[in-house]
């Protein structure tokens, strides 16, 4: 009997496909999530980071309710866990805004922004209210404000320019030397900043990133509901108020600034 290509053609095998079981699957999201959270751990430690401004010393460069984010790498970025801190890129310079931590904080770590107006070794003096880093007049960007009065000092500052050990005068400063490792950090609300000339210069080891852009802009409102932690209801409360006024108080035009 002749056979036919149909009666000597190979039979396919088409195996039941194996139905993931549920350990199955809930191990492999938790593997998606832990890997997820990892990436995220290691941006926000040694890459990038956002921060919101609290405070106006920073005016008109930086208002209260910008949420900005600072490039971490380019001062040589800590890893995770071990504390190390990779080769930086750059150090700070005179006209970089920088986050740092507060060196005075002890143990509660506050962080802080301002501007990076002199290195080590550099000499600070502000003079009626002007700045000077070694002896030449320091380039102020435009946003640089002024809200008070000169204020005559009541007394010379001493010869090392010490005057923030003894809560001199900030509109005559120095002349002070920046001592290796440290930076002098100022906001560019001048009169309005709670800076190096009142605690001292910054350890390098205390500077985490530099600010570059900023992401998101949240006005302030007097009018806007407190949240009470003995009222249930605020937090809903203002989450509507927000939702009613969010064309309102987002400050669109300071969207995506770069910070200079």
């Amino acid at each position: 009997m002749k056979m036919t290509k149909a009666d000597t053609a190979p039979q396919k095998f088409n195996p039941t496909p194996r139905r993931e079981s549920a350990p199955d699957r809930i191990w492999e999201n938790t593997k998606t999530l832990l890997w997820a959270v990892a990436l995220a751990i290691l941006i926000k430690t040694s890459l990038v980071e956002a921060y919101k401004i609290p405070s106006a010393s920073m005016e008109e460069t930086l208002l209260v309710g910008d949420f900005l984010l600072a490039n971490k790498f380019v001062y040589g970025a800590r890893v995770p866990i071990f504390g190390w801190r990779l080769p930086a890129i750059s150090e700070p310079e005179p006209g970089d805004v920088f986050i740092f931590i507060f060196p005075g904080g002890g143990e509660r770590k506050i962080n802080y922004i301002k501007r990076c107006v002199a290195g080590p070794g550099q000499v600070v003096q502000v003079i009626d209210k002007e700045l000077f880093v070694d002896g030449k007049r320091f380039q102020n960007p435009s946003t640089v404000k002024y809200t008070n009065p000169f204020i005559k000092p009541n007394r010379r500052p001493d010869a090392n320019g010490e005057d923030w050990r003894r809560g001199g005068n900030p509109d005559n400063f120095g002349p002070y030397t920046v001592p290796t490792g440290h930076f002098f950090a100022m906001g560019d609300n001048r009169d309005n900043s709670y800076d190096s000339r009142f605690w001292g210069p910054v350890p390098r080891e205390n500077v985490l990133g530099k600010a570059m852009v900023i992401h998101w802009s949240w006005s302030t409102d007097d009018n806007a509901p407190d949240v009470s932690v003995t009222d249930p209801l605020s937090v809903p409360r203002l989450f509507l108020y927000n939702a009613v006024h969010f064309f309102e108080r987002a400050r669109w035009e300071r969207l995506f600034s770069v910070i200079e």
